[in-house]
């Protein structure tokens, strides 16, 4: 039996896949059905940690009986949040909404925070951590927006809008991982891995 780790991404994002992809990870989607509903007074940072954690430990815990120790398996969970003025904006459920959050965004600078919750099985040793990037939208016009909303892409994206498609021309400034805002800071997953024992002398490649 290998002792090479495995690597399994509990969430159906394909932007996360592709950033993971993209960075040279070899993994599993092993996608968490949790309620990702806030809960009252909870901050976005801490739902965005809270929601990255029940989706690893969901994961970790479907898969748990298969573990083994000469194979070291890691199980990564994230949620992302875009906050602005203390407001949070999820995933638009119509072009209306669409439309609204947009325009909520536009010409002012916003935070994308991204929990994420990494599990070591068969251990379940675990590291958390929360990235935050700053990102400014530039000022648009009703037409703007009403064209945006008419392709489709801000739909299945937390506040309406992906920087790596269409929005990019609206995008004025970032401060912070870009990665995190598409979806996943690849830079801060290496480190848990690293934290959690990843083989110091093997990075994980595709073919």
């Amino acid at each position: 039996m290998t002792n090479t780790p495995r690597l399994i991404l509990a969430s159906e994002s394909p932007r996360r896949a592709d950033l993971l992809r993209e960075a040279g990870f070899t993994f599993e989607v092993f996608p968490a059905r949790i309620d990702e509903s806030p809960l009252p007074a909870e901050t976005p940072a801490e739902m965005a940690l809270r929601l990255a954690r029940l989706k690893a430990v969901a994961t970790a815990r479907a898969i748990a009986p298969a573990a083994s120790s000469a194979q070291p398996t890691y199980v990564l969970g994230a949620d992302t949040a875009v906050v602005a003025q203390g407001e949070l904006f999820g995933k638009p459920s119509s072009p209306s909404d669409a439309a609204r959050i947009i325009h909520a965004l536009a010409g002012r600078t916003h935070l994308v925070l991204t929990g994420i919750w990494m599990i070591r099985l068969p251990d379940t040793a675990n590291r958390a951590a929360l990235e935050s990037t700053s990102v400014t939208l530039g000022d648009l016009t009703d037409e703007e927006i009403a064209a945006y909303v008419a392709t489709g892409e801000p739909f299945g994206k937390a506040g309406g809008y992906a920087i790596q498609g269409l929005a990019a021309r609206f995008i004025t400034r970032i401060e912070g991982s870009y990665s995190n805002v598409v979806g996943l800071p690849v830079a801060r997953v290496w480190t848990l891995l690293r934290e959690l024992g990843w083989p110091d002398l093997t990075f994980p490649h595709n073919p």
